[in-house]
């Protein structure tokens, strides 16, 4: 059985009444002589001997000639004895609500459900004195981060000091001071602080440049509450999509970072700040070297706004989008999956009012290629309320350009429109190949406006469902075509066989949005 291994944004280590070490179980502080060095990324070599980042000597040196190029700094002391006293340890506090039914009371075994007789029990004889109810109770975090200006801005992760109702920073050399929260932005993980007071404070700098893949990072931060702690390793990787947000474009680095390390900074070789750590990658919650940071690039640009109005203010052209997949380019007689596929121009939105429509391909911005949808997204938000933007965009394999006045984006999550589905459904005809019943939805109750085909039935193992297909989505359009009758389906995978295709491209809607599906004409195959 293999151990499941997740993403973890919980860097922030957190505690309630007392402060408890990770899973629940004390340290165990070994000394590891002989393993040192394997530890810490060294080969021991026979016969030989040399300083990190000198080369070892070849046969045609001689036993007194040093290395012939170098290939990293000897120490990082110097570096870490200049930016260390900018990285500070944060804890907050929150005061938030406890006691639920759906949290459990004092001595309720976990896995009690509400319906068990047992859980009356525990309802009844663990609430708290006072009353029934939720009851708030004061938790702390711990994170990290680092002090960006001399007057005592303090840069961290929103997930550090979300819902904190008092935040402290504590330096390296002990000093405690109270501050403020000046702004955050949840979309990347970022927040801005401000210390009360701060004046000629140690502080650090942004990087001139982008770090490149195989450059040394240097990670310091609080982990487990420790402090000061400075760890090194290498850039990783670079464009991480995680799934952690829209503008997801993370370094990834394996200098190992643990709880506690949020929002604290990754230096490169010279002093100067690349990214924020703020996700980790690991069955445990503790590293194995696969950490994520936010670029520089991105994290500065945000935290200026933040300084600036607060809050950050990103273009918005009103389309929900998805990806390319080979399927689907063929479907639609693309040559390459590069480019954003539009499911849905959203009502009143800036792409609607250009004539924009589903099933249209944003291939580049201002002249400058798409790679795919998040690309899309970043570049849109960066350009910012207010501008114009021209899109150029492939409908029906023609070539279009399109000038359109970027809105802004709204702060709340948006909501699909379309209700959920009515149980009261009714049989429809049945696509046995593809384990599936559809019926118009003009005719069937809770038929999201009428339009197209429900999917009132469906085969959990059959080739729809397979293809993420659920009961209750509406399949609108195959192959461009609006779907009115239950031949409609049929009559458009019979075509999309006569001309030579492999699938056929579906418009779904579901309560979570509209998007594409590409189905195989031959489903058994």
């Amino acid at each position: 059985m293999t151990l499941p291994v997740i993403f973890r944004r919980v860097l922030a280590t957190t505690r309630t009444a007392r402060w408890r070490r990770p899973e629940g179980r004390p340290f165990r502080l070994a000394l590891m002589s002989g393993a040192a060095a394997l530890a810490l990324g060294a080969t021991l070599l026979p016969a030989q001997t040399f300083a990190w980042g000198q080369a070892p000597a070849t046969q045609t040196q001689s036993t007194g000639q040093s290395a012939a190029a170098a290939v990293g700094p000897q120490s990082f002391a110097d570096v870490v004895e200049r930016v260390k006293p900018a990285v500070v340890a944060i804890k907050t506090k929150a005061l938030e609500a406890g006691g639920g039914p759906e949290e459990g009371f004092p001595g309720m075994p976990p896995e009690l459900s509400p319906d068990d007789p047992l859980y009356r029990f525990f309802r009844h004889f663990g609430e708290p004195p006072g009353g029934r109810g939720r009851q708030k109770h004061m938790t702390q975090a711990l994170g990290s981060g680092f002090v960006i200006t001399a007057d005592g801005y303090v840069v961290t992760n929103n997930h550090v000091v979300e819902h904190a109702t008092q935040v402290e920073v504590t330096f390296d050399d002990g000093r405690t001071l109270p501050a403020k929260i000046v702004g955050t932005d949840k979309r990347t993980d970022l927040a801005l602080l401000k210390i009360n007071d701060g004046n000629n404070l140690p502080h650090v700098d942004w990087a001139s440049s982008s770090p490149r893949i195989g450059d040394w990072v240097i990670a310091v931060g609080n982990p487990f509450g420790l402090g000061g702690t400075v760890t090194a390793g290498i850039v990783s990787a670079r464009g991480r999509d995680i799934g952690a947000g829209p503008y997801d474009d993370f370094i990834q680095i394996d200098a190992p970072v643990n709880r506690g390390n949020s929002g604290g900074p990754s230096f490169d070789e010279h002093g100067q700040v690349i990214g924020v750590n703020t996700a980790i990658y690991s069955p445990s919650g503790g590293s194995v070297g696969i950490g994520f940071a936010i670029p520089s690039e991105v994290a500065k640009d945000v935290i200026a706004a933040l300084k600036d109005k607060g809050q950050v203010a990103r273009g918005w052209i009103g389309v929900s989008i998805q990806p390319i997949t080979a399927e689907i380019a063929e479907s639609l007689g693309l040559k390459t999956s590069k480019g954003a596929l539009i499911a849905q121009p959203q009502r009143g939105g800036p792409a609607e009012a250009a004539g924009l429509k589903a099933g249209d391909v944003v291939t580049a911005v201002d002249g400058q290629k798409v790679d795919g949808p998040r690309d899309l997204a970043r570049r849109i938000a960066t350009l910012g309320p207010g501008k114009t933007a021209e899109l150029t965009y492939l409908r029906n394999g023609s070539e279009k350009n399109v000038k359109l006045k970027l809105g802004k984006l709204p702060s709340e999550k948006e909501t699909a429109a379309a209700e959920s589905n009515d149980d009261g459904v009714e049989p429809g005809a049945a696509l046995a190949a593809y384990g599936i019943e559809v019926a118009p939805a003009a005719e069937v109750r809770g038929g999201r406006g009428g339009e197209g085909l429900i999917i009132v039935g469906i085969d959990p193992n059959g080739a729809a469902a397979q293809k993420g297909l659920r009961q209750g989505d509406v399949i609108v359009e195959a192959n461009g075509q609006t779907l009115k009758g239950r031949g409609d389906l049929q009559a458009a995978i019979d075509s999309a066989k006569k001309e030579g295709r492999k699938s056929v491209l579906l418009r779904v809607k579901s309560p979570e949005g509209a998007r594409f599906v590409a189905l195989s004409v031959n489903p058994a195959s």
